[in-house]
């Protein structure tokens, strides 16, 4: 695939003159090469004079909810234009009299047409996912997005609450969380400062964002769940669970149960880029992380070892020694490890996962 149908996601602020507000409100839907890649842009009121807004290419990934930000974003007259510097690729297109359409073309490394036109209730990309959406205020002027998928009606029926990785959003289960909603209510929890939840200045620190996690649960009125989490989402797993044991049932770590999840002493955490390279809310997230070493609810740990196309070898066997440091420090968890998965086991290795999930939770009282 070339750089110009290069994964594009977008958060874009938008200055406005020759368009009123309620022109560009909305959703805008367009598809991009001979694939073609179908991409949407969503417009809503900013603060002041701004507008804001992101783009989705809903075919490239499997996170309909992720956004990336973008630059340079102008409005003069009916000329609306926008870059992304980080692959290099610019938009310029000509809104339309009647402010339904925008006809432009992309341009990264070479040109490709592509027209943006409004979307209607009868029109919409949506999600295929089955799910319901709300919002829960967790803190204030935060709100996050809930994600619920349609499941069993009996009365007590076992809670999943599923938790993303850094930079996913709870989109990121559409897939795995119909399978598990056959059986359990399973709700999914988007982070602050990512998708649709609210991106406040602050707020990132680990047991902060454990806090959230409560607080969806107790909005919700649900009564100690089942916390499952992907990569990052184990930091707010081990949050509450060692702070608030009796609060959960179990913990589920999908290939999560690393540093930000569980201190190994001795052992470093996977390398990051310089701090200074990192978005702002995504450094704050790395400052915000805490050393997790007493986790006492019951614990179902899957490891991707060794891990599918790693450029580098000695990555497996720092991560086979926090598995096995995992499993000495905390003697009533269950470590799995299902070799030759990559970061997101749940997808690579889906039925691996559901058995050792069924397994795990047949276990809990």
């Amino acid at each position: 695939m070339s750089r110009m149908t290069a994964s594009i996601f977008a958060a874009l602020v938008l200055c406005c003159g020759g368009v009123s507000a309620q022109d560009l409100s909305g959703d805008w839907q367009g598809s991009l090469g001979p694939a073609p890649l179908r991409l949407i842009l969503h417009v809503e009121k900013g603060d002041g004079d701004a507008w804001k807004a992101t783009l989705a290419s809903i075919d490239q990934s499997p996170d309909r909810g992720a956004a990336m930000p973008v630059d340079a974003v102008t409005l003069q007259g009916s000329t609306f234009e926008f870059s992304i510097a980080a692959i290099r690729g610019t938009y310029r297109g000509t809104v339309a009299a009647d402010g339904n359409s925008i006809d432009g073309t992309w341009t990264q490394g070479g040109a490709l047409p592509l027209s943006l036109v409004r979307a209607t209730p009868e029109t919409a990309w949506k999600d295929p996912s089955p799910h319901s959406v709300r919002f829960v205020t967790v803190d204030k002027d935060v709100k996050l997005e809930v994600l619920e998928w349609a499941g069993p009606q009996a009365r007590n029926v076992r809670t999943l609450v599923l938790v993303p990785g850094l930079g996913n959003t709870a989109h990121i289960f559409d897939t795995i969380a119909p399978k598990l909603a056959a059986h359990y209510r399973v709700v999914g929890v988007t982070r602050r400062g990512f998708g649709a939840s609210s991106a406040p200045s602050s707020g990132y620190a680990a047991d902060r964002l454990g806090d959230d996690v409560l607080a969806v649960i107790e909005g919700l009125s649900i009564s100690r769940p089942v916390l499952v989490g992907h990569s990052l989402g184990g930091e707010e797993l081990s949050s509450i669970g060692s702070r608030y044991p009796d609060k959960v049932a179990g913990l589920v770590y999908l290939d999560a149960g690393y540093s930000y999840a569980f201190y190994a002493p001795g052992l470093d955490p996977i390398p990051e880029p310089p701090k200074q390279q990192l978005p702002p809310i995504i450094a704050a997230i790395q400052d915000g992380m805490q050393r997790y070493t007493e986790i006492p609810p019951p614990i179902l740990a899957i490891y991707a070892l060794p891990h599918a196309g790693l450029p580098d070898p000695t990555l497996d066997v720092k991560g086979e020694a926090i598995a096995k440091a995992f499993e000495a420090a905390l003697p009533h968890a269950r470590v799995v490890r299902i070799p030759q998965a990559n970061h997101f086991v749940f997808m690579s290795h889906e039925a691996d996962v559901l058995r050792e999930m069924e397994a795990f939770l047949g276990t809990l009282k």
